[in-house]
């Protein structure tokens, strides 16, 4: 199947159209919606919820050429499902071309997904092609345990489990534990200002040194996204040897965000970790949120869900990343 959008192999009655900017952003939001009980989806999800048809707009913006890389399925001028298409590269210098699709459960079954499938890859190749990406892209999906659908038909295309993330909850940030530890003798705990941003960025990305799938990040897009609100570092005398990066959820105010929890190597089992963690919910709850998120690595060697669980974490849903080589 080529990159139009003709949808040749769909079932009749069903077609293929363009992405069309603002008349979309509804009908895309009712399709999301319209999966949630099929697929159990987590609306207050910081990994993916349920997007407003404001913020799938605001995600389309972010797009390159998004009419090109965002297709809707129709039937009858209704739209019953779409597909996504965005890019970047990796830490160890993969392009990972990540498509992602959504169909309303009544039209599945009738090899709609797989045709949604078959456009995604192509016009990946067709990308890569262009991008001269080839020696080093692979395609990549994403779907939630819960998608008992998508993995099914993943899986079936030859898609492999690249790794997962847990998401957890705090139901309640009134009932904080206390630390339980004192800091290490001169380490000490604060806010993040201007004139720690490169500091605080350093300590981030040194932290997945030697972590695999992961987005290369720039210190521009960092500054560009800092909201240092609820932001707490601690400090060994001059130098900062850990952050808790927390957020307040711009669609929901009432929930915190932990967005990057990060103590470098050789400071880690002191408990500054804990202190920083504690500190950031403290900071949100302070902010008005009443709950908070975050997310990790299932794989993630220093067991971080232990030290989350500990503070009263528990586990919502698990979000897979698949793979699948471009030959």
């Amino acid at each position: 199947m080529s990159d139009d959008t003709s949808g040749q192999d769909l079932p009749a009655g069903f077609g293929f159209r363009p992405y069309r900017g603002d008349e979309d952003h509804g009908p895309m939001a009712a399709v999301r919606l319209g999966c949630v009980e099929r697929d159990r989806v987590d609306a207050r999800s910081v990994v993916e919820g349920l997007p407003t048809a404001a913020e799938i707009a605001e995600a389309s913006a972010k797009l390159d050429e998004p009419s090109n890389n965002q297709v809707l399925v129709v039937r009858d001028g209704s739209v019953v499902g779409y597909s996504t298409i965005r890019w970047w590269q990796e830490r160890d210098d993969t392009w990972l071309y990540l498509h992602r699709g959504y169909l309303l459960p009544e039209h599945r079954d009738q090899g709609i997904g797989s045709a949604m499938l078959r456009w995604a890859e192509e016009r990946i190749r067709r990308l890569v092609e262009r991008h001269g990406t080839a020696r080093t892209a692979v395609i990549g999906a994403n779907a939630m345990i819960s998608e008992q659908d998508a993995t099914a038909l993943l899986l079936a295309a030859g898609y492999r489990c690249a790794f997962s993330l847990v998401e957890l909850e705090l139901g309640d940030l009134r009932q904080l534990p206390e630390p339980g530890s004192e800091l290490p003798a001169g380490i000490r705990t604060g806010p993040i200002g201007t004139s720690h941003y490169r500091a605080a960025w350093s300590t981030v990305v040194d932290s997945y040194a030697d972590t695999g799938f992961t987005q290369k990040w720039s210190f521009q897009d960092f500054v560009d996204t800092a909201n240092p609100a609820c932001w707490r570092a601690a400090w060994n005398g001059q130098d900062m040897v850990g952050v808790a990066l927390c957020s307040i959820r711009g669609n929901d105010h009432t929930v915190g965000e932990v967005e990057e929890l990060s103590v470098r190597t050789d400071q880690r089992r002191l408990g500054i970790g804990r202190i920083l963690l504690l500190d950031g919910l403290r900071s949100l709850r302070e902010q008005g949120a009443t709950t908070a998120r975050l997310y990790t690595g299932t794989a993630n060697p220093h067991r971080s869900y232990d030290l989350y669980e500990s503070v009263g974490f528990r586990r919502q849903n698990e979000y897979v990343r698949y793979r699948k080589p471009l030959a």
